[in-house]
């Protein structure tokens, strides 16, 4: 029995170990990097957790989370003393290194080539789970997670509200997601800005079925695609990510049954 658990435990741990290399040879400090393999493994925690986890003290593990944070590759919920971190997406280190000007190619290459064996670190504690984020610098964030989909996006938006909260930012989005050929159905208020949008909707990878505005204007928007459901509440200036493959999966079906109806709504007389 004990052989038998040592032989699962011991190549984990070289796993680990190897991976915490890897990510200092790709430019993280060694205890960015004890601290992010840390939070992995452990799913979520609060400082004191994650830093007796990564094996250093408190106060270097707050100056160590402030700076994995600002890096984009780990978020925070909650606050003070109940605050927790937790690991964004392997995928957001690619995102990291890509918007440093001076790495090289091939580290962005190596980060890739690391993403399936981080994921498998990542999966083991990290589904399902929910992250908040704070702000306008939130909101921007839970939509630069969108351009993750590997799927069609199914929203229920508002373009009006979209637009004051985040004015100069979505001209800007709407390209790299059409670069990037993930396309997009909208339920959405027909409003004259909303009307205006649509003469972009080919070249932005979009398909539109308008709601009459006096009757079904909401203001939040919500999109779901592959595991994930984001929510951007734009009077609050809170965004959420849920990830869960039932509950994504329940909200596509329902998302479904409401875009056969707005369809039919959008059918205009003759």
């Amino acid at each position: 029995m004990t052989h038998n658990i040592l032989g699962y435990i011991l190549p984990y741990m070289e796993e680990t170990e190897e991976l915490k290399l890897t990510l200092q040879s790709l430019g993280f400090g060694e205890k960015e990097a004890m601290v992010y393999m840390a939070i992995l493994e452990l799913g979520k925690g609060t400082v004191s957790q994650i830093s007796r986890k990564a094996g250093i003290n408190r106060t270097t593990g707050y100056e160590v989370l402030d700076s994995l944070f600002n890096k984009g590759v780990i978020n925070l919920s909650g606050k003070e003393p109940k605050s927790e971190y937790s690991a964004e997406p392997p995928e957001s280190l690619v995102t990291h290194f890509k918007r440093e000007a001076e790495v090289a190619s091939e580290r962005i290459k190596k980060a890739e080539n690391y993403i399936p064996q981080l994921l498998r670190v990542y999966a083991t504690q990290n589904h399902p789970r929910i992250k908040f984020y704070e702000g306008t610098e939130g909101l921007k964030r839970v939509y630069e997670d969108t351009l993750t989909s590997t799927e069609p996006i199914r929203a229920y938006a508002t373009v009006d509200d979209m637009h004051k909260a985040l004015p100069n930012y979505f001209p800007e989005y709407y390209k790299r997601r059409a670069e990037k050929n993930i396309s997009i159905r909208g339920i959405i208020p027909e409003t004259p800005m909303a009307l205006e949008r649509k003469i972009f909707d080919k070249e932005e990878k979009r398909e539109i079925a308008f709601v009459p505005a006096e009757k079904y204007y909401f203001s939040p928007e919500i999109n779901i695609y592959d595991n994930k459901v984001m929510i951007a509440s734009w009077r609050e200036k809170l965004g959420i990510i849920i990830e869960s493959e039932e509950i994504a999966d329940a909200m596509k079906k329902i998302y479904e049954l409401a875009w056969a109806e707005a369809k039919r709504l959008d059918k205009k007389p003759e």
